[in-house]
């Protein structure tokens, strides 16, 4: 068995103790902010003694911390996807970064992942979400923490009296994730002013409100989402903070909290047993546990506000059995359209079993992560995961995926959807076939474990 192997640095903000693994530098759980509970988060600049960045931080607290849900089959699908085997400790205590670099990192460009998790749930330390085959192609990759369900989402007066705007404590940790990352990853090797933000499904639609706020202009360059770009209907899309107070006034009563002190001081467990019987009371439980029209982060409705995005690179993916599959094509591409973004689309199915390209099928080859899976995956499919990895890695470098040795990958006109298609025979530019697409959606879009 080999030795631990480990390596400091000193910055002027603190001295950090990393992992030195054969392909890069790790350094795991650094916290960037702190946050008390329903509060907005706080930077931190300054660390005392040797921080020791040798394994995983905290996950934030989400309803399999307390339940499971392995009975049900779709749950049971993803578990053993990302999560089996794996072990991850809860606690409010959860804004924390992984960092992966080069051995030698000198000015490198930069890439932050936001994991998704439908806003209610998912960590920065499942898998794929390593950086090991990255920081082989010179990319420094960060994956962050925030708070996801009731701990990221709760609207209230009493915020909106004491702050000025109300919810989204999970997106503001998002944005101080990346001032964080902004201010201090120059002193792990990184370029700060060359800035990849990227993430896949609620983390890609998180990343999609905060290039449609003009005060993150500085903050990143590049941007790749993977299911979620796009403008969502009406019934999905951030509704104004005072129109979720209800719900969270009824969660309250549920909870036994007369207000929100009460609720600030309530045991964890006991507020999970409360979401979970609001689950079963109402239907709507989901569109109040996400992003709202704060008028600070999101000023306003996403309709309004995705005619003028961020002029920034973009890249958009989407699977042939993603979550709504043909929507998520249409509004991928009209908004690739709109910023000649780069399209990809995920044609190959995930063996093993029949679920097609489901849902987050690509994180695997888009981090390098194929052997570490159950799947049997074949020669084919480690041939696009390494495309896949050099495009991404040439796009954090540039803004262009091109580069040789792989197939030209046309950019979206004004007029037209040009889409990069990576299927089990090529990779090639080819429009999707959204019947196909619409057939999976209804056949293999809830992926059950087998």
């Amino acid at each position: 068995m080999s030795e631990d192997k480990y390596i400091e640095i000193n910055t002027s903000y603190g001295t950090f103790s990393g992992n030195l693994t054969e392909s890069c530098r790790e350094f795991l759980g650094i916290p960037y902010a702190k946050a008390e509970r329903f509060r907005y988060s706080e930077l931190i600049d300054h660390y005392e003694g040797i921080l020791n960045a040798h394994h995983f931080g905290n996950s934030c607290p989400q309803y399999r911390q307390f339940f499971p849900h392995l009975d049900n089959p779709e749950r049971l699908f993803y578990h053993r996807e990302f999560r089996e085997g794996l072990k991850f400790v809860y606690d409010e205590d959860c804004l924390n970064l992984n960092i992966y670099t080069p051995h030698n990192p000198e000015k490198c460009p930069v890439a932050v992942y936001f994991h998704g998790g439908g806003f209610n749930s998912g960590s920065n330390s499942e898998e794929p979400f390593r950086g090991y085959e990255l920081a082989k192609r010179g990319v420094i990759t960060v994956f962050a923490n925030y708070r996801v369900g009731i701990l990221g989402y709760l609207t209230h007066e009493e915020i909106q009296k004491e702050y000025g705007h109300n919810g989204n404590f999970g997106l503001d940790d998002m944005r101080n994730a990346l001032l964080w990352v902004k201010k201090h990853i120059g002193e792990f090797g990184g370029d700060e002013n060359n800035i990849t933000l990227f993430g896949q499904s609620a983390g890609a639609m998180s990343i999609q409100y905060l290039c449609l706020n003009h005060d993150n202009d500085d903050l990143f360059q590049h941007v790749l989402m993977m299911s979620g770009a796009g403008r969502f209907p009406d019934f999905a899309s951030p509704r104004p903070a005072e129109k979720t107070q209800e719900y969270w006034l009824s969660f309250m009563d549920t909870a036994g909290c007369r207000n929100l002190d009460e609720l600030r001081n309530l045991d964890m467990y006991s507020m999970a047993v409360a979401v979970e019987i609001m689950k079963k009371r109402r239907k709507d439980t989901l569109y109040n546990t996400m992003p709202v029209i704060d008028g600070y982060l999101i000023r306003d409705s996403v309709k309004n506000l995705i005619g003028s995005p961020l002029k920034k690179d973009y890249m958009i993916g989407y699977t042939n059995a993603d979550m709504y599959a043909p929507m998520m094509a249409l509004i991928g591409n009209r908004f690739g359209r709109a910023t000649q973004a780069y399209i990809y689309y995920f044609d190959l199915d995930a063996p093993g079993d029949d679920n097609g390209a489901f849902h987050s099928s690509d994180l695997r080859y888009l981090f390098g992560r194929l052997n570490q899976s159950w799947r049997p995956y074949a020669a084919r499919d480690y041939e696009v995961s390494e495309q896949m990895m050099d495009y991404f890695a040439s796009f954090a470098k540039t803004g262009n995926p091109n580069h040789e040795g792989s197939p030209h990958w046309e950019p979206c006109s004004a007029k037209k959807s040009n889409v990069l298609c990576f299927s089990k025979d090529q990779t090639a530019m080819r429009k999707p076939d959204l019947i196909r697409m619409g057939r999976n959606m209804i056949e293999k879009g809830n992926p059950k474990a087998k």
